[in-house]
């Protein structure tokens, strides 16, 4: 390619002139294609490459091809590392940052259903048009300059040098990058010059590729630093942060730690994401938005309907309060799980079957999860008491009666929590599951069963909301379900109840699922029997699991089912593309 049309590329009209020489598929499913041919079969942790660069190096090889090296030194960018929250932060700095009137780009990892969400401008995916367009702009780029020596890039590094190229060609005022694993060595960490870097919560994840310490993995993390570029973290156990303190320290690098966001600077609102732990991550949000605003000289910006002196913005307060992220401490009502009777008969009712979904998978994440899930729970608990202890002659006297019926009736539902899971291999579910059953159990919640199930996704294939869902389920593995099943009995008596159902570790019964009298049970109903678990069961496949939780739902209307979703973020968002189909 000409090195004219290479210095020109930074622009979305450039892409199109480019592209004209090209057949250009026109499905959306033939990018999907293209992009699972970037899947690598590699093991995390597994540093061979078939390439001769580095993989930073390799980084800044692609982006020289596709002429966008010295537009990437051009972004604002906002760079954001940790363990947890990270996707967070950067969703809380995006809606800042939005709502004091910049142009914004989030750059998040991974995706749930589609692969645009990865990818938000002005805090909406990218259009399917403009993503084929950037997309088959690269692909062809890339294709006729790779070399034995630089292949095609793996899927992630193609992903974060196409959120350049979008951020670029759209012209966003600032970029929000998220790490997409460490930092050090991570493909966003081509970077060379961010306004402001920021480090989450840490703790252990993916320590067959970071180290199996908390100060090897803050190692990693505080690898995005760069020399005397500011920088903000929270409050650390003293392993890490002994050695973020110290990598500052080498690089001079002006470091503040910042603390979790009061409450009371919100101005009797509430954070648009929910769960506690989101005040540490809007705390953070708020110091690297308003360094970056300082740094770009856009200070007054925000402040132009306020006084100086305000510590939050009006800005900065619609930001907070309207901040959304999918898979994260989300709550969704299905209301398909309603017969139509109830749907003309409640129609002020969210529905009976809640889910509440987060894709926790660490032991951390998966504590904070279960604290979420209790409150939410308790909440429900107060809230169907409250109409209870209402007076019925209230109702009459408003002219509300029907309503108010409604109401009681709605109150008076048999609640029962249920555990939907499943987690990967290379996670330990011997820490998980007792961190979450025992938090929960801490604030009160018990789940009545436990339901584990094997994902939808298949990690050799880029899927979209539209994807043919597989039904042929005969002959699959169920082995890591039934070991999951087994420990989890374990935990709730107490000791090794032995290990029944083995027979049937490979699913050859597509309709295998139990009678809805299963979930009717009452906890108390729990104990082990004649090879029988009766606090838990393995489903076939996912669509079987949400279709028998809605029938469960229907057939008994005095029943409120609140279904926990949580162990993988591949398995929230396979839940979310069922229940929005």
């Amino acid at each position: 390619m000409s090195s004219q049309v290479t210095e020109k590329m930074g622009s979305s009209v450039a892409v199109k002139e480019y592209l004209q020489g090209f057949p250009l598929p026109s499905s959306y499913e033939a990018a999907m294609e293209a992009l699972s041919s970037l899947i690598t079969r590699k093991k995390r942790g597994d540093k061979s490459s078939g390439s001769t660069f580095g993989k930073l190096e390799r980084m800044s090889e692609y982006l020289k091809i596709l002429g966008l090296e010295e537009h990437v030194d051009g972004l604002k960018i906002i760079h954001v590392a940790g363990t947890k929250g990270k996707g967070s932060t950067c969703t809380f700095c995006e809606a800042i940052l939005r709502e004091c009137g910049f142009q914004t780009g989030l750059f998040t990892s991974p995706h749930l259903i589609d692969v645009r969400e990865r990818f938000r401008i002005n805090g909406v995916d990218v259009s399917e048009d403009k993503f084929l367009q950037y997309f088959w702009g690269c692909w062809y780029q890339l294709k006729e300059n790779v070399t034995e020596r630089l292949p095609m890039p793996p899927l992630f590094q193609f992903l974060t040098i196409l959120a350049f190229k979008i951020f670029i060609c759209e012209k966003v005022d600032v970029a929000i990058i998220e790490v997409g694993l460490g930092g050090t060595t991570d493909s966003t960490n081509v970077i060379k010059r961010p306004v402001v870097c920021g480090i989450t919560s840490l703790g252990m994840d993916h320590t067959e590729t970071l180290g199996n310490t908390l100060g090897e993995i803050a190692s990693h993390k505080a690898g995005i630093f760069k020399p005397q570029i500011p920088a903000f973290t929270v409050h650390q156990l003293s392993e890490a942060m002994d050695v973020i303190l110290e990598r500052a320290h080498e690089l001079k690098v002006p470091l503040k730690v910042v603390a979790p966001l009061d409450n009371k600077k919100l101005d009797c609102l509430k954070l648009g994401l929910s769960g506690d732990h989101q005040f540490i991550n809007a705390g953070l949000a708020v110091s690297l938005c308003k360094c970056w605003l300082q740094r770009t000289g856009n200070w007054e910006k925000p402040f132009q309907n306020d006084t100086q002196e305000a510590d939050l913005p009006e800005a900065f307060l619609r930001g907070l309060s309207t901040a959304q992220i999918s898979g994260r401490a989300q709550t969704f009502y299905d209301t398909r799980s309603k017969s139509s009777d109830s749907l003309k008969l409640s129609e002020t009712s969210c529905g009976d079957l809640i889910f509440y979904l987060d894709g926790a998978h660490s032991p951390e994440s998966m504590e904070v999860c279960a604290k979420w899930f209790s409150s939410a729970v308790n909440e429900n608990k107060k809230s169907s008491s409250s109409f209870k202890d209402r007076n019925l002659e209230e109702a009459w006297g408003n002219g509300n009666i029907q309503h108010e019926i409604r109401s009681m009736e709605e109150s008076e539902k048999s609640l029962k929590q249920i555990l939907l899971f499943n987690c990967m291999d290379v996670r330990d579910p011997h820490i998980l599951l007792p961190r979450l059953a025992s938090t929960c159990a801490s604030s009160g919640t018990h789940f009545t069963k436990a339901l584990f199930v094997p994902s939808m996704s298949t990690y050799n294939k880029v899927t979209y909301g539209a994807s043919v869902i597989p039904s042929d389920i005969s002959g699959r593995d169920l082995s890591w379900q039934f070991n999951l099943q087994r420990l989890w009995e374990k935990i709730i008596h107490g000791k090794d109840v032995g290990t029944f159902h083995d027979k049937g570790a490979r699913m050859d019964n597509a309709a295998i699922v139990p009678p809805h009298e299963f979930l009717y049970e009452d906890a108390s109903h729990c104990s082990p029997v004649d090879n029988y678990f009766a606090c838990s069961a393995v489903m076939p496949s996912l669509p079987l699991t949400i279709k028998w939780l809605r029938d469960c739902v229907k057939q008994n209307p005095s029943l409120k089912v609140q279904v926990l979703v949580t162990g993988s973020l591949h398995l929230v968002g396979d839940v979310l593309k069922l229940l929005k189909r």
